[in-house]
């Protein structure tokens, strides 16, 4: 039996900084992998081993179905995009638990889907990465003092971190690629 969760509860209202986990977000996440939507994969793009510490220790008592209903899977020719985030990641992660790598290893499954960050998570809105990032990895948030879209903020990190700067406008705010990095994801 497969289990729809809802976070805290159905209220319209936002939610504040204090109703904000891991287990909040993963419950959007797994709402909304259980419907088929998003992008990430079997198991959420973890071991199944790992799938079953997370069930368990965030919503024990839950059933979720282990295979994506979605039908996606992992791009296995991405692996060594995959490891440098997996790196850029636990470089800016404010704990090392199991919790943390559950993190990391799902927002990596994410970050390999085609449309924004916080829609292939499965998350309901572009705040909700925001707050996860901030949570999760405070300093690496913070850098993204402009507000860029979080994949292409994630992307950009990996570039400089290898001295790449594959933008040909002297800064963002005179190219011509700018809503692209900047505007609205809604």
């Amino acid at each position: 039996m497969t289990t729809t969760l809802q976070p805290k509860d159905n209220r319209d209202e936002p939610y504040t900084h204090a109703d904000m986990s891991n287990q909040f977000w993963l419950t959007c996440m797994l709402t909304s992998w259980s419907d088929g939507r998003g992008v990430l994969p079997d198991y959420l793009g973890l071991e199944r081993e790992q799938f079953m510490d997370l069930s368990a220790y965030f919503f024990s008592g839950k059933v979720f179905p282990e295979r994506a209903p979605s039908g996606s899977a992992l791009d296995y020719s991405r692996m060594l995009e995959k490891e440098d985030l997996i790196t850029l990641l636990k470089h800016y992660s404010t704990a090392d638990t199991p919790e943390t790598t559950w993190m990391i290893t799902i927002i990596v499954a994410g970050c390999l889907g085609s449309n924004h960050l916080w829609q292939d998570l499965g998350l309901w809105q572009r705040s909700h990465l925001s707050a996860l990032l901030q949570y999760n990895f405070p300093e690496l948030a913070e850098k993204n003092t402009h507000d860029m879209k979080w994949k292409k903020f994630l992307y950009k990190q990996l570039c400089e971190a290898e001295g790449l700067n594959l933008c040909r406008a002297p800064s963002c705010e005179v190219c011509l690629d700018y809503p692209q990095c900047f505007g609205t994801e809604e």
